[in-house]
């Protein structure tokens, strides 16, 4: 048996985000289904995180076991030449028998892009939130770092099946930063793992900063309630990429 991690790319527009659903297009049942078409036989696709509906990737991470003696440079053609074009492998590559995507990742850094430009380009539209209405962006840029560090994150989570289970929802911000550049403004935030909906639920707090409703001491407050009322609207998918996964090896 061959462990393989996938270094993958998609355009999440016309998928219900990563996990199989039935009946449903995703990214991992779409992976899934190609990789299953090489071995022969089911093969179950294991990624880093569940991307939601809409979201975006410009390296998300998988890994997959089978037993098939393909050559690497081989399966990354042939997987390539199995799936829509809306899903690339990027890169391929051996890896020990008990990696786990999700579960051996040390950060994540994730893009979140908003056009502030009267008119947004109909070849942006999928990719980045149009916003041009008034907006104090120097407070926004502001308050960003602000998030950075440990924190109880759950007035930023959406509510999730795994909820049952108690699951700590404290996680560690290694950089919360927001940039405006050529009309757009382009928060980066990299940390130690994220909740459900947990960026695009800080982009809308940071939004909701912008507009006025919320200053420096009103978002610690936020972060100290550790309750699920507070925080900005959920900003849209399209406006979010998967930017990197780190690990050790």
């Amino acid at each position: 048996m061959r462990r393989i991690r996938l270094t993958l790319s998609y355009d999440g527009t016309g998928f219900h985000g990563w996990q199989k659903q039935p009946g449903l297009a995703t990214i991992q049942g779409t992976l899934e289904q190609a990789v299953s078409e090489i071995e022969g036989a089911p093969v179950h696709v294991a990624g880093s995180g569940r991307t939601d509906a809409g979201v975006h990737a410009v390296a998300q991470v998988a890994a997959i076991s089978i037993e098939n003696p393909i050559p690497l440079p081989n399966l990354k053609k042939a997987l390539n030449r199995l799936l829509p074009c809306a899903i690339r492998v990027l890169a391929v590559a051996d890896a020990p028998l008990d990696f786990h995507p999700r579960y051996h990742a040390l950060a994540k850094t994730y893009e979140y892009r908003i056009v502030r430009t009267e008119v947004c380009s109909p070849f942006e539209r999928q990719y980045a939130y149009h916003h041009p209405y008034p907006l104090d962006t120097a407070r926004m840029l502001e308050l960003a770092p602000l998030l950075e560090g440990e924190h109880d994150f759950t007035v930023f989570a959406a509510s999730d099946e795994r909820d049952a289970l108690g699951l700590s929802k404290v996680r560690t911000i290694f950089r919360s930063e927001l940039e405006e550049v050529d009309g757009r403004l382009i928060y980066r935030v990299r940390g130690s793992g994220f909740l459900k909906h947990m960026v695009r639920n800080i982009v809308g707090t940071l939004l909701e900063a912008g507009k006025g409703n919320l200053d420096s001491e009103g978002l610690k407050a936020l972060l100290r309630s550790r309750g699920r009322a507070g925080c900005g609207p959920t900003a849209p998918a399209r406006g979010l990429f998967l930017i990197s996964v780190e690990y050790q090896m």
